[in-house]
């Protein structure tokens, strides 16, 4: 007899939300693990596949529908004591998005990943493989501007890298580093002074996948 494994996914939310690197979780009302922070998941239909999947989760379970959420597959998991219930294979899938509001599910709330030490099943190492690929991605992706508006800063875009490596930059370093980078940042020819201080210049998202040279989190 072939083994009944059911199929879930689950989905690691990421942003910057008050000066901190914050997920979007929920706190089940309901056993197993009453009380305690989840991931927001579910299992795939029949007749989707897991990018579909996926998409529905971030629109009906988190509340997400329209926001401008880069959503990429994180990793499987499939040890058979993960879910006391039954078998449950889960797909993760990393999420990252600027600064949202809060979802439109009353029940799902961003919370500091600082704080998520305790949480349902196995979502708290999924979480933590999550912000380890979004660190990564910082490193040689221009991911890191999907964490800011469509035009921001290099002061903005430095904090992003600081909340989300955990650790201090140096500005004029930082700022070479990301103007020289080839198509990861492109003028607006317009300043603002919403960071205080002098007029800063506007940049938006270039063109550029992967960064040359890397942003190296030892460097």
């Amino acid at each position: 007899m072939i083994p009944r494994i059911a199929v879930s996914v689950d989905l690691v939310v990421l942003t910057v939300r008050n000066q901190q690197l914050s997920a979007l979780v929920w706190r089940r009302d309901r056993p197993p693990y009453e009380g305690k922070w989840a991931l927001s998941g579910g299992f795939i239909k029949l007749d989707e596949d897991l990018p579909a999947a996926a998409a529905r989760v971030l629109a009906e379970r988190a509340g997400l529908k329209d926001a401008p959420v880069h959503l990429e597959q994180l990793q499987t998991y499939g040890y058979p004591a993960r879910d006391p219930r039954r078998r449950v294979l889960s797909v993760a899938y990393l999420g990252l998005a600027p600064d949202l509001p809060a979802s439109t599910e009353a029940h799902m709330s961003w919370q500091p990943v600082s704080e998520l030490t305790d949480m349902a099943f196995d979502h708290r190492r999924i979480m933590l493989d999550g912000v380890e690929r979004a660190r990564a991605k910082l490193e040689y992706t221009s991911l890191g501007a999907a964490f800011c508006p469509p035009e921001f800063t290099v002061a903005e875009l430095r904090r992003v890298y600081e909340i989300v490596w955990g650790r201090r930059l140096d500005p004029r370093n930082f700022h070479r580093k990301v103007t020289k980078a080839k198509g990861f940042l492109v003028s607006t020819g317009r300043t603002t002074t919403r960071d205080g201080g002098r007029p800063a210049m506007l940049y938006r998202r270039g063109p550029a996948v992967l960064l040359h040279p890397p942003m190296l989190r030892s460097s």
